[in-house]
């Protein structure tokens, strides 16, 4: 058996060097086989991501400039029905003067809109009992108790913001993202 001496003159041995030398080896074989793991990986885990078409309806942009005050438009948002309503001065203040304390799901109509535009209110359509679509977005339709949207499958009654006040629903209508693309547009999503 060979040895060698260090710096401090202690004796090594040869197998010693060895050791290390297959230590590296299998350190280097170990991560060169992680990287082509993750490598091999990358294709299978891309190929879960939304195809170009679910992501074009990702988003909706609804265009305002034909909605007269006191007036709503159903549209559709990922396949359900949106509610955009352009909501009049009396309508404004009719849901501003409700204590919100007494809601069932407390919120303001500021809360409820975006950039300060009160008059504008966007909503999903689908009533938060059990996703029906409430009336009150249509031309004549039954508008229910508070002028807001009534729920015909349960009797669930919406306010002029969308805020749940009679009924078996327990949250308000949801309120998507959105934002304000020019005076007249908006894009949902």
């Amino acid at each position: 058996m060979a040895t060698l001496e260090n710096s401090a003159g202690e004796a090594l041995s040869t197998e010693n060097e060895g050791v290390r030398r297959r230590d590296f080896i299998n350190i280097a074989a170990v991560s060169f086989a992680g990287v082509g793991g993750v490598v091999a990986l990358l294709p299978l885990i891309n190929q879960m991501n939304p195809s170009a078409d679910v992501l074009a309806m990702a988003s909706t942009e609804v265009d305002l400039s034909g909605i007269q005050p006191g007036q709503a438009i159903k549209t559709t948002f990922r396949s359900q029905p949106l509610f955009v309503r352009h909501l009049t001065p009396e309508e404004i203040a009719k849901a501003e003067a409700v204590d919100v304390s007494s809601l069932r799901d407390p919120q303001t109509l500021e809360d409820r809109t975006v950039d300060g535009r009160k008059e504008w209110l966007i909503t999903m359509g689908v009533c938060t009992h059990l996703g029906c679509v409430p009336l009150g977005a249509g031309e004549g339709e039954n508008r229910g108790e508070f002028g807001g949207y009534f729920c015909p499958c349960h009797g669930s009654h919406y306010d002029t913001a969308a805020r749940i006040r009679k009924g078996p629903a327990p949250l308000n209508l949801e309120v998507p993202p959105y934002t304000y693309t020019s005076e007249t547009a908006v894009l949902v999503g």
